[in-house]
């Protein structure tokens, strides 16, 4: 048992850090439901269309995210052993390849763009691949200001200074939905405008970041910020970590990318209540997503001070939390279903399909979730992160590839039969990574 006076982190200290990352969780989700709102009042077709490009898109903020990821997991174990220069020069090693890699990533998409677009959706409509094409395009240059917001964010909240992303994350999100408001009803550009309005609130939080970690009255900074220095023994570190999440979250989406294939083929009645079921489900999932960010800090800082059973108690602490308000918006938002369901103004038949995978997936996800995706956390905070990869990429493509396929196409299931594939990909996750905790091999896995 850990001695009070022991713990590195106050009650106060997990509060002051964990609800600011809720909230800006929920701002982040609320507007991708106002985009998804928003475009439905301009047609069915638009809503499929920015939905498709929406995951072609998660293929590289996931991509990013595990830069960032990378880079908040080095600092936050040079800062647990008390090392701040070394944990200052990481963060700007960070960034530096940060903007390197979206760069050449955006220009290479934005050359291939309507080539990707027929490679993954093949057979989308008409209407609908036009909205998608021109939604594309602000997307796209939108990237490097989404991967240097991403990176900025992870430093800050390595400090604990959850506080100031919130606040910024409002900022951008009160552009964004006034930005869809003007492109969508006083412009009439459909996809377009809520490309558009991504791409100027991305721009406005990547600079208001940047200026943040470049204040050296922070505990991590990045000085000189316009000189591009490569220490290659701390991007190593960096990417040792990043790589594997990447190529996790690359090989995912991927995934994702196949699944969302299989959903076109099931119509435009599918594609749109698929869009509703992410939107309000990803709702649901708010409190552990915020709980996975204040993983890497606590769990990390644990992990740099080698003090083991204090990540343990941490740990148990943070899961019991993503249980427990994971549980109650579940049960809220199925309450709710009807009359949520009612705000995206879609056909009766639409509708009556998204509350039928709606219901069973907020029940999922309640019981599920926290320990398919909130728990991993804590093994990639400790450097753990081949044995995530590995995990994550071989139950994604036996269960939610293969098994989708099999219920939603061959056994005739549609909509249903496509996230029972993924019901069973989140079971067999769990088994593992309760197996490796158990384990106890993730104390070895310390980076610095």
């Amino acid at each position: 048992m850990i001695d009070k006076n022991e713990r590195m982190f106050s009650n106060k200290y997990l509060l002051i850090l964990i609800v600011p990352l809720l909230i800006e969780v929920f701002l982040s989700v609320a507007v991708g439901m106002a985009d998804t709102m928003m475009v439905a009042q301009d047609s069915e077709a638009s809503v499929a269309g920015v939905s498709s490009i929406n995951t072609i898109q998660n293929l590289f903020v996931f991509l990013f995210q595990a830069f960032a990821t990378g880079g908040a997991i080095i600092a936050s174990q040079y800062i647990g052993k008390g090392d701040k220069e070394r944990a200052c020069f990481s963060s700007k090693q960070l960034m530096n390849i940060s903007f390197i890699a979206s760069i050449a990533i955006s220009i290479a998409m934005l050359v291939f763009r309507a080539w990707i677009i027929n490679l993954v959706y093949g057979d989308l409509e008409d209407d609908v691949y036009e909205c998608a094409l021109s939604y594309f395009v602000p997307i796209l240059l939108s990237m490097p200001f989404f991967a240097m917001q991403s990176s900025a964010n992870a430093i800050c909240r390595t400090m604990g200074k959850s506080m100031i992303t919130m606040v910024v994350s409002l900022i951008v999100n009160i552009v964004n939905i006034a930005g869809n408001a003007i492109f969508l009803f006083s412009f009439n550009m459909g996809a377009m405008g809520v490309g558009l309005a991504s791409l100027i609130s991305r721009i406005i939080g990547a600079t208001i970041m940047c200026i943040v970690i470049c204040n050296k009255s922070h505990e991590i900074h990045i000085e000189e910020p316009f000189k591009i220095q490569f220490d290659f023994h701390l991007i190593g570190k960096i990417l040792k970590i990043a790589i594997p999440s990447a190529l996790e979250n690359t090989i995912f989406n991927i995934g994702k990318i196949l699944v969302s294939a299989m959903i076109v083929s099931l119509g435009t009645s599918a594609i749109a209540a698929n869009a509703v079921l992410d939107n309000i489900g990803t709702f649901s999932n708010m409190p552990g997503s915020a709980i996975s960010m204040a993983m890497i800090t606590v769990i990390g800082q644990c992990c740099g001070a080698k003090k083991f059973d204090q990540a343990r108690h941490y740990g148990k602490k943070l899961m019991a939390i993503a249980y427990i308000s994971m549980s109650s918006l579940s049960l809220v938002l199925i309450i709710a279903l009807p009359y949520l369901t009612e705000i995206y103004n879609l056909p009766p038949a639409t509708t009556k399909l998204a509350i039928k995978v709606l219901r069973l997936n907020l029940i999922q996800s309640a019981i599920f979730w926290p320990l398919s995706f909130t728990f991993p956390n804590f093994l990639r905070a400790t450097g753990d992160v081949k044995y995530t990869m590995i995990v994550a990429i071989a139950s994604m493509w036996i269960f939610r590839v293969v098994f989708s396929r099999i219920f939603a196409i061959n056994l005739g299931m549609g909509l249903e039969g496509i996230y029972w594939g993924m019901y069973l990909d989140w079971y067999c996750r769990i088994v593992f990574f309760i197996i490796r905790y158990l384990s106890g091999k993730w104390e070895k896995k310390t980076i610095v």
